[in-house]
């Protein structure tokens, strides 16, 4: 059985949110530009790159199309990947869980080609390059 208290302290968490973070009021996938758009209630319109979220990096188009907002307006649901996004953590700038957000940085500076990295490259080599792996013996 739910107390009063308690629904008066979610009330309260969902009073605050709503003063913290616009709402989704509609959704929908980009076909051409291969983006989520998504219209806020402070009408702003937030566009962020598919490819670029976690669950939905993998999806086809055709997977994207049919986007849902959850009741709260704080979700979007992919259902035919069954794909969750939470539209606070997309305002913020957080596309995905701290793994693989930090795997998705760590792809990008490896691809780095900074003068920085071609001396460190070029001082490995010398000293006979990058160490083989041992194998483990079990």
């Amino acid at each position: 059985m739910v107390l009063k208290r308690e629904v008066d302290l979610a009330n309260q968490r969902a009073n605050a949110m709503h003063a913290r973070f616009p709402r989704a009021l509609a959704a929908r996938y980009d076909r051409e530009r291969g983006r989520i758009v998504i219209s806020l209630s402070s009408d702003v319109e937030l566009s962020v790159s598919a490819c670029d979220v976690e669950g939905l990096s993998n999806a086809t188009p055709a997977q994207l199309m049919t986007v849902e907002i959850t009741p709260s307006g704080y979700g979007l649901h992919f259902p035919k990947i069954d794909a969750d996004v939470y539209v606070p953590a997309l305002i913020e700038g957080v596309l995905g869980s701290k793994r693989w957000m930090a795997a998705r940085l760590g792809h990008a500076g490896g691809r780095s080609r900074s003068v920085a990295k071609r001396r460190a490259s070029r001082a490995n080599g010398k000293l006979g390059g990058r160490p083989r792996r041992r194998e483990s013996r079990s």
